[in-house]
C-alpha cells in the first residue's frame, strides 16, 4: 500500500511540473533513448534486469518500490524514462520521505554522470539522510566475508557470506567495529518440511540490512562454532561510493528469497557488479548459486581481492588449546568446567602454577563455550565463571599459547561443487555402465581440502545406469543427503547425525529391479583416531514406499556405523553397513555392508571405487563399481 501511495504522489508531482522542467526532462529522454542508455550495462545491473529464457528481461526484485514505472520490472527503457521525469519532482526530503533523486542515488548520479544534468535546469536536492548514514561509515575498504558451513541449519548448511565496510580509522585490531551487509530470508517458525518447500520456491522475502560486524562474528564464530574468511576487496573509492549508493536504494526493498539461486550470496555478487559492472559475476551462476562458488568467483577474478583472513571459531580454539595440553590436565579442566571439582581443590593445587593456570584457562573457555552454544544454561554460570578467572588470576602470567594454524586450504581452493561420474562395473552377476550428476556439494568420500571434516551436504543427486540385460533406466534420484559425523572429544559431546530421502531401485525376487521412495535418518555419537580418521554409530529409522510392498508404506528401525580415514593426503578409505527392518509383510530386513575409496588424480578428477553387499526384502547382492570423477 505504501509503494502505491508513493507512486501516485509521483505521478501527480509530475503531471504538474511546470513546462520549463518537463521540456528539459523529456529531452533528457530523447537523449537516453538515443544512446540506448537502458542497454547499458551499468543501468542492468542497477536494476537487476535478468534475461529470460524466452527473450526479454525482468528484473529480479520484487517489490513494486523499487520501479518508478507501473511495468519497470519487465521494461528497463520505460523504467529509464520514468526514473528521469521522477528526477524532477518538488518534494522535499523528511525524516519519512526522500526526494527520487535521493531514494534513487545510483541512479542519479550514473545518469547524471552520462547526460551532464543542467543543475539550472534540473537542480540537485540535498540528500541529508544518505549523506550523514554513509559519513558514519566513513568507508574505506570492503570485504567479503564466509562463515564456514552451518549443517544445523537449513539455510545455512552451505556456507553464508556477507560483505563488511571497513571504516577509514579501523585496522586489524579495531576491525569488529565496522559495519556489515547482509542479505538473509524473513523466515518464521514453520515446521522443516513448510521451511524447505517455501525455500525453494521462493515463498519468503529476502531483504538487505546492516549491523555491527561484531553482532555477526558473534553469531557465527561464538554461537555456531564457524570459521570465518575474510576476502578484502581491492575496490577504487568510486567503486564503494557506487556499492554504497546502490546499498541505499535497496534498504526497503523485498526480493522473493530462493535458498538455491536468488539467496545471500548471488544479491551480494549484485552489490560487487553494480560497484564494477564489468565484472559480471551474477552472470556465472544462471542455475544455481553455492556460497564457496561465489567466494572463488571473487578470488578467481583478476585484481579484484586483496588479501585474506582468518578468524577462527571459539571452537576451533578450543579444540586447538586441547590439542596442546597434556591429556590428564583435559580431563581436569573438564571436571573443573562442569563443577565437579573446585578451582581450589587438591588436585589443582598440586600442580605446578603453570599447568594450574592452563588447566583453570581450558576449563574457563570450556565452560564459556558451553554458555555461548547455550549448552550449559544454569542460573548459577555467571558465578562459577567469575570464580574460574579469580582464581586465575592468584597466578603469575604465563606466555600466551599460539593461535589455531590457519588451514593450508581455504574453502574456494577446494574442489568444485557440482559433479559428473562416468563408470560401469558388476551388480548382480550383470554388467553395467553409469552416468551419475550431482548438483552439489560434497560427501564423504570427496576431496577433504576446503571442507568441512565429517560433513556430507548432497543435492540433486542422478544417475543413469544401463544394465545389459535390462537397458537404460534412471538408477536413483536422492533429492537429499545430509550428514553430520562430529567426534567428541574430553570436553565437549556433539551429536551426530543423517538425513535423506529420495528415490532408487532395488532388486525383487522376480528379478525385476523396482524403483522405490526411501527417506531414512539417525543419531548417534563419532570418536576420532589417526588425525584424519572418524569412526561412528547411530541409531537409524526410515520409511519406504512402493506399490509392491503390502501395505504400500513400511516404517523401519535399525543401526548404522562407519569409519573414514586418510590413508595418504590423496587416499581416502570409506566403511559403513547400516541395517534396518520395516513394517512390511514378507521379508522386511534391508540391509548393506559397503567398502569405497577415492584417490584424487588432480584437483578436478578423481577416481573411485566402491563395493557394496544388500540384502533387501529377501533378495541379496553385490555390485561393484569404478567410475572417474569430473568436480566442475
Amino acid at each position: 500500500m505504501k509503494a502505491i501511495v508513493l507512486l501516485v504522489a509521483g505521478l501527480l508531482a509530475l503531471a504538474s511540473l511546470p513546462v520549463a522542467a518537463q521540456d528539459y526532462a523529456d529531452e533528457l529522454a530523447a537523449r537516453a533513448v538515443a544512446l540506448e542508455l537502458h542497454k547499458r550495462r551499468e543501468w542492468q545491473v542497477l536494476l537487476h534486469y535478468q534475461k529470460q529464457i524466452l527473450g526479454g528481461v525482468r528484473s529480479a526484485a520484487d517489490d513494486p518500490a523499487f520501479f518508478n514505472a507501473p511495468n519497470g520490472a519487465k521494461n528497463p527503457a520505460v523504467e529509464l524514462d520514468a526514473t528521469l521525469h521522477a528526477f524532477f519532482s518538488p518534494i522535499v526530503e523528511t525524516d519519512t520521505v526522500q526526494n527520487p533523486q535521493c531514494r534513487f542515488i545510483a541512479r542519479y548520479r550514473w545518469l547524471k554522470s552520462v547526460l551532464d544534468f543542467d543543475p539550472a535546469r534540473l537542480p540537485e536536492q540535498p540528500c541529508v539522510r544518505y549523506e550523514q548514514w554513509r559519513a558514519q561509515l566513513a568507508p574505506s575498504r570492503v570485504a567479503m566475508v564466509f562463515p564456514t558451513a552451518y549443517i544445523n541449519s537449513p539455510a545455512s548448511m552451505y556456507g553464508h557470506t556477507l560483505l563488511r565496510i571497513d571504516g577509514a580509522a579501523q585496522n586489524d585490531r579495531t576491525r569488529l567495529l565496522a559495519y556489515a551487509i547482509n542479505f538473509s530470508a524473513q523466515t518464521d517458525n514453520a515446521n522443516g518440511f513448510v521451511f524447505a518447500w517455501r525455500g525453494v520456491t521462493g515463498g519468503y522475502a529476502g531483504r538487505f540490512s546492516m549491523m555491527p560486524y561484531y553482532v555477526k562474528v558473534t553469531e557465527y564464530s561464538d554461537l555456531e562454532s564457524r570459521d570465518i574468511w575474510e576476502y578484502e576487496l581491492d575496490l577504487k573509492p568510486a567503486e564503494i561510493d557506487r556499492l554504497l549508493e546502490h546499498v541505499w536504494e535497496l534498504g526497503p526493498i523485498r526480493f522473493d528469497y530462493y535458498f538455491l539461486d536468488e539467496n545471500c550470496s548471488y544479491q551480494l555478487l549484485s552489490l560487487l557488479d553494480a560497484a564494477r559492472p564489468d565484472l559480471h559475476l551474477t552472470d556465472r551462476f544462471p542455475a544455481w548459486t553455492i556460497p564457496t562458488d561465489t567466494v572463488r568467483a571473487v578470488a578467481d577474478t583478476p585484481g579484484l581481492l586483496r588479501r585474506v583472513v582468518f578468524r577462527p571459531a571459539r571452537s576451533t580454539e578450543l579444540k586447538h588449546r586441547i590439542k596442546l595440553t597434556a591429556p590428564s590436565d583435559v580431563r581436569l579442566a573438564a571436571k573443573v568446567a562442569k563443577g565437579s571439582v573446585a578451582p581450589e581443590a587438591l588436585a589443582l593445587l598440586e600442580l605446578p602454577e603453570a599447568r594450574r593456570a592452563g588447566v583453570l584457562e581450558l576449563a574457563y573457555d570450556e565452560l564459556d563455550f558451553r554458555r555461548l552454544a547455550r549448552k550449559e544454561r544454569g542460573a548459577d554460570v555467571p558465578d562459577r565463571l567469575r570464580g574460574l578467572l579469580l582464581a586465575r588470576s592468584r597466578l603469575p602470567p604465563t606466555p600466551a599459547l599460539p593461535p589455531p594454524p590457519e588451514p593450508s586450504v581455504r574453502p574456494e581452493q577446494g574442489h568444485r561443487s557440482a559433479r559428473l561420474s562416468l563408470g560401469g562395473g558388476t551388480s548382480a552377476g550383470d554388467g553395467f555402465q553409469e552416468l551419475q550428476f550431482r548438483g552439489a556439494y560434497h560427501d564423504l568420500l570427496d576431496p577433504q581440502p576446503g571442507f568441512q571434516s565429517g560433513s556430507q551436504i548432497e543435492f540433486g543427486n542422478l544417475a543413469v545406469r544401463h544394465e545389459n540385460d535390462d537397458g537404460l533406466k534412471l538408477e536413483r534420484a536422492s533429492i537429499i543427503d545430509v550428514t553430520s559425523i562430529a567426534p567428541r572429544n574430553m570436553l565437549v559431546s556433539p551429536v551426530s547425525w543423517r538425513a535423506s530421502f529420495g528415490f532408487e531401485r532395488t532388486r525383487a525376487a522376480d528379478s525385476s529391479r523396482p524403483m522405490i521412495f526411501q527417506a531414512s535418518g539417525g543419531f548417534g555419537y563419532a570418536g576420532s583416531f589417526a588425525d584424519t580418521g572418524l569412526v561412528w554409530a547411530m541409531l537409524e529409522g526410515g520409511l519406504v514406499a512402493s506399490g509392491r510392498f503390502d501395505p504400500g508404506v513400511g516404517l523401519g528401525l535399525g543401526l548404522g556405523t562407519g569409519l573414514s580415514v586418510d590413508l595418504t593426503p590423496r587416499w581416502r578409505l570409506l566403511a559403513y553397513a547400516r541395517s534396518l527392518r520395516y513394517a512390511v509383510e514378507g521379508p522386511n530386513e534391508r540391509t548393506v555392508v559397503a567398502l569405497g575409496q577415492r584417490v584424487t588424480l588432480t584437483h578436478d578428477l578423481a577416481l573411485r571405487i566402491e563395493a557394496d553387499v544388500r540384502r533387501e526384502f529377501g533378495v541379496r547382492w553385490s555390485t561393484v563399481g569404478a567410475y572417474l570423477q569430473w568436480y566442475f
